[in-house]
């Protein structure tokens, strides 16, 4: 699963990237999803692997930590960005023709590093709550399904979901496709 998630979120980057149809407000935030889905699962799933693979759970409390942090960083992040574009689907519909001057290239970076600054200060927010809420609150099996669920499905799923039913990157991965091909 893992493997499909970087493999399927590396597709819809490059294919963004290789074709200039898709140089567009919606393309660039979904490369931006696809970019943070990669980091996001990176974060947890090597360490759970390694973990499965030793048969340890250990980590270090400096791992720990810092695995936590860059885990509700890109958690966040994802967040934000599908809050970013569903604004930029809004705007598209409810006034289609001022969409380009609305959706600016300027006004697209700008909310993309929005997201990404306003995610490090709620990071503060929600360490505070997790240190502050009781571990024998709830279960371990409902967390670990929970965990896997976030970390690994949600991820896997939004190339598909956002992405791969679309005919503009099933055009754009079909030329990507025959370049290499002819290049080959």
């Amino acid at each position: 699963m893992y493997l499909i998630t970087v493999i399927g979120n590396l597709v819809i980057i490059l294919a963004t990237i290789s074709d200039s149809h898709l140089h567009t407000p919606m393309y660039f935030f979904l490369s931006n999803l696809s970019f943070v889905d990669i980091c996001f699962t990176s974060t947890t799933i090597p360490k759970m692997l390694v973990n499965i693979q030793t048969q340890s759970k250990a980590i270090t409390y400096a791992g720990c930590i810092t695995q936590m942090f860059f885990f509700m960083l890109f958690a966040s992040l994802d967040d934000f960005l599908l809050t970013v574009m569903a604004y930029d689907r809004y705007v598209a519909i409810c006034h289609p023709l001022h969409y380009t001057v609305i959706m600016n290239p300027w006004l697209c970076v700008l909310l993309t590093l929005l997201s990404w600054i306003m995610i490090v200060s709620l990071f503060y927010c929600t360490t505070i709550s997790v240190y502050l809420s009781s571990a024998t609150t709830h279960s371990s099996h409902s967390n670990a399904a929970a965990s896997v669920m976030y970390t690994v499905v949600t991820p896997m799923l939004n190339p598909f979901i956002y992405s791969l039913r679309n005919k503009d990157i099933k055009r754009a991965l079909k030329s990507l496709l025959w370049r290499e091909t002819i290049q080959s």
